[in-house]
């Protein structure tokens, strides 16, 4: 597979419900990931090897802040949210636990607390345009870290229109995390697994 997403639309017959069961039948390559936007299924890579060190510290930073019975994971989860009919695996998510006791193969969008997004070429514009507008009104907080740009971006405060307030800050500036996190992010490891040219 190339680095580009692909996408095939869903079966003109199907509902929500047989999408999100067509892309959890999909057996997508191994580094791969399989989710549900603007009506698709859209396959697209894993983030890139280098990014590993910075989720690992955004990781690190957020588990002493999350709320009560929330967990901090990079681990490849879909989350639904069958009001804007998508499924969506974030690169790294803050969600309740009790999440994940449910049956089937994907949670509900509902119990995050926190999303980000680590963006790539072949990703940007689904994390700056469709996963913005979904997340914006159910998700407390989103992070995007643009990685070409170097820039890390906080919105909150999500509503029926989508995120009402953002604040962006270079990387190696410190962000304030809005609450129910409300802490000073350091992203001064960030620049490192970044895509910018010196």
């Amino acid at each position: 597979m190339s680095e580009r997403p692909a996408s095939m639309d869903a079966p003109s017959a199907g509902v929500f419900g047989d999408m999100l069961r067509t892309v959890e039948e999909l057996d997508t390559p191994e580094g791969y990931k399989a989710e549900l936007i603007r009506g698709k299924i859209v396959v697209s890579p894993w983030s890139k090897l280098r990014y590993k060190k910075v989720m690992k510290s955004l990781r690190l930073q957020l588990e002493p802040h999350a709320p009560e019975g929330h967990d901090v994971d990079v681990a490849p989860f879909l989350f639904t949210f069958p009001g804007s009919e998508r499924g969506l695996g974030p690169d790294l998510h803050v969600a309740d636990e009790t999440a994940f006791e449910a049956e089937g193969r994907h949670a509900d969008g509902a119990a995050l607390s926190l999303v980000a997004e680590l963006t790539s070429a072949s990703t940007k514009d689904a994390d700056w345009l469709d996963k913005l507008d979904t997340y914006g009104r159910v998700v407390p907080v989103y992070l995007v870290l643009d990685m070409q740009v170097g820039e890390i971006t906080a919105f909150w405060d999500p509503s029926p229109k989508g995120y009402r307030s953002r604040t962006t800050v270079t990387f190696g500036t410190s962000l304030h995390v809005p609450p129910p996190f409300d802490f000073e992010l350091d992203t001064s490891e960030f620049a490192g697994g970044a895509d910018v040219e010196s």
